[in-house]
């Protein structure tokens, strides 16, 4: 394992942590913790990790703007989503 994908497998790490975070947290809606659990299933799949991460991305944007997200929730997502674009970026 390289040194980048070392890097990228602590940054994935990271995400699910988040990732985790989110779907325990009672106070966030069931869709947005459905989703989130979508997009690490998807992060965490085989395959290419551009495909994943986008993958991972679109689920994740599509409740980032749900109305009923408490704000400490939707600074998480928007957590999330800015370390999925920075992986992607490396990645490209």
């Amino acid at each position: 394992m390289g040194k980048d994908d070392k890097r990228l497998a602590e940054l994935i790490g990271q995400i699910t942590k988040n990732m985790d975070l989110l779907m325990s947290d009672t106070s966030v809606p069931k869709n947005v913790r459905s989703a989130v659990g979508e997009a690490k299933a998807k992060l965490n799949a085989d395959g290419d990790y551009t495909v994943r991460i986008s993958s991972a991305i679109y689920n994740i944007d599509a409740v980032s703007s749900d109305i009923n997200l408490p704000p400490q929730a939707r600074t998480v997502i928007w957590n999330i989503l800015s370390m999925l674009e920075s992986v992607k970026e490396q990645e490209e």
